[in-house]
């Protein structure tokens, strides 16, 4: 369905088709606007509401290009941009590339957190980057042009900068090496740290991502996926521009009321061949799908080819519901690709190839921990994932606690080198210096190599990802160390898995109270803290004083009182419910 006398962008041009075989992003963007091709916009009801040539956004992004300029912003200089899925957006982000600054995608309000977090957050976020300007849809005004002024960055709706003149000034030159755009990861709130992107990195994974997939002419891509993530940002509207392919869109929150519409936006537009989620996205759909409903009437997923999987730890289970679910609509379970990347790699790092779908290896639960094998009781397994094989240009090697590289099939970190690694950590030498060793990435991650794949076991770093969206156990600590009574180290977050396998957070805090009733009101106040700021239920355990492991600098270590709850040799302390 279409508004009147709108059409969609064709997948189809006369142009040759290049494989973002370019210098630069702007390049690019010049050559992807000789096509026909371009982005296109739906309402929350699958309508089209703007279709976007690429030609038009180039006019667009030279316009404002010049506004920036003609404004004393220039090479090197940062430019905020909330990163709602909108022409404007797009346009902009190309802008700041045109006029030689780095564009900063920001993320919009959610319905968590609230007012004072949401701002609070941005204005962690400009501190960090530290713009010359923020520009904003007029929407959220009032919460932008407040965080702008906390941190004395002048803030700017899309709207009004629009009406600022554009003189005919130079623009400058853009470079390979130069930065493109800085990415800040989805759990960078409390401690954020910017990922610098060169032309030269991005367009490396790009050509590398497409060439994995098999990119082929008339492929056309649909996306709900948020702009300010790498996965949304760089695989569904950088990629799309660079290797002229014409894209669907619906909001992130459209998708979140309705997610059926995602799957309707595929079926309907010919051509629709490829579109990537979290795991937590195709549970969510098939969830949506009763065993009576007859979906082959409502959707065709038949030229769906590359289901793509990754931002978060796959799930088998969900992605056989899903083919369950969708099987007669024409889905075929070799079109899921799963992948792993992450942002300091620009986006991906490995793809599994075309066809070959969802493959998993059994492991041993104590090989995953790294604990002794207990023999009282029987093994334990848990379903790996392949996550493909490396892309083009890209190694990939299993390191030991010594640096070693480790054979097939041993556990270790995971490493990873090439042109896509980012340039550093944005005015953090020292994370970079902690990260970056000559020219190899530590990603953080667990893993281990066979026969080429890369096989993913769990995150080394501290992250929790629930639902495809990133938590750093620092921001659920301090904001339980905000609530009175509380010191610093008295708070240990880790990401638990539980009996349905689903993963969601673990909270253990120092209690210092001995009623019953008092404790239960603490653990209450631990939740309704926790979720005001993250948007998410965990679980909430208190325990002993002086109980939280230390690492022997006097540092917590999360991991360790992970495995303590975990072998239950941190005991809880027992609430009493009132009867």
């Amino acid at each position: 369905m279409t508004d009147a006398g709108l059409t969609p962008t064709p997948n189809d041009c006369p142009q040759p088709r290049r494989r973002a075989d370019f210098a630069t992003f702007a390049e690019a963007l010049d050559y992807a606007a000789g096509s026909r091709k371009g982005l296109n916009f739906y309402d929350a009801r699958g309508n089209l509401e703007r279709p976007y040539p690429y030609s038009l956004m180039r006019t667009d992004a030279l316009g404002h290009a010049r506004r920036l300029v003609a404004g004393g912003i220039g090479r090197g200089d940062r430019v905020a941009l909330i990163a709602e899925t909108s022409p404007e957006f797009a346009a902009l982000f190309a802008a700041c590339i045109y006029a030689g600054a780095w564009p900063v995608p920001l993320p919009l309000p959610t319905s968590f957190g609230g007012r004072e977090g949401y701002i609070e957050q941005l204005v962690n976020q400009l501190a960090s980057c530290d713009p010359a300007l923020l520009l904003y849809p007029a929407e959220i005004a009032e919460m932008a042009e407040t965080a702008g002024r906390r941190q004395g960055c002048e803030s700017v709706s899309w709207e009004d900068f629009a009406g600022r003149s554009a003189p005919q000034v130079d623009l400058p030159t853009a470079r390979a090496d130069d930065i493109c755009y800085l990415q800040y990861s989805s759990g960078s709130t409390r401690f954020p740290t910017g990922v610098a992107v060169t032309h030269r990195a991005l367009l490396h994974n790009l050509f590398g991502h497409a060439t994995a997939v098999d990119l082929g002419e008339n492929d056309r891509v649909v996306s709900w996926l948020p702009w300010y993530h790498d996965m949304g940002l760089v695989g569904c509207l950088l990629s799309p521009i660079a290797n002229q392919v014409s894209v669907d869109y619906l909001k992130t929150e459209h998708f979140a009321r309705r997610p059926l519409a995602w799957l309707d936006l595929i079926s309907r537009n010919a051509g629709n061949t490829m579109s990537y989620s979290p795991t937590f996205g195709y549970d969510i759909c098939a969830r949506r799908i009763s065993s009576q409903s007859h979906v082959a009437d409502r959707f065709d997923l038949s030229r769906w080819r590359t289901a793509g999987n990754g931002a978060d730890m796959i799930r088998p289970d969900v992605m056989q519901n899903f083919v369950n679910a969708f099987a007669e609509a024409g889905f075929r379970a070799s079109a899921f690709t799963p992948s792993y990347g992450l942002a300091e790699a620009t986006l991906a790092v490995t793809v599994m190839p075309p066809g070959e779908g969802i493959r998993v290896e059994l492991v041993e639960e104590e090989r995953l921990s790294g604990a002794p094998r207990n023999l009282s009781r029987p093994a334990r397994y848990r379903a790996i994932v392949n996550c493909g094989k490396a892309l083009p240009g890209i190694e990939v090697e299993i390191r030991g606690e010594g640096g070693a590289v480790k054979a097939d099939r041993q556990i270790g970190k995971v490493w990873c080198r090439g042109e896509s690694v980012m340039h550093s950590y944005f005015r953090n030498e020292e994370a970079t210096r902690d990260c970056l060793v000559d020219g190899w990435l530590d990603t953080g991650d667990m893993g281990y190599m066979a026969d080429g794949y890369l096989f993913i076991v769990g995150r080394a770093k501290d992250m929790i990802i629930i639902n495809g969206k990133n938590h750093w156990p620092q921001d659920i600590e301090w904001a339980v160390e905000q609530l009175p009574g509380f010191n610093h180290g008295d708070i240990a977050a880790f990401s638990l898995e539980l009996e349905s396998g689903e993963e969601t957070a673990a909270v253990l805090v120092h209690c210092r109270v001995s009623e019953p009733e008092e404790q239960l009101k603490l653990r209450q106040q631990i939740r309704e803290k926790v979720q005001a700021v993250t948007g998410m239920n965990c679980v909430v355990e208190l325990v002993p004083p002086r109980t939280l492991p230390r690492t022997s600098s006097g540092k917590l270590s999360r991991a360790k009182a992970k495995r303590l709850y975990l072998s239950g040799e941190l005991q809880p302390i027992t609430l009493r419910e009132a009867a």
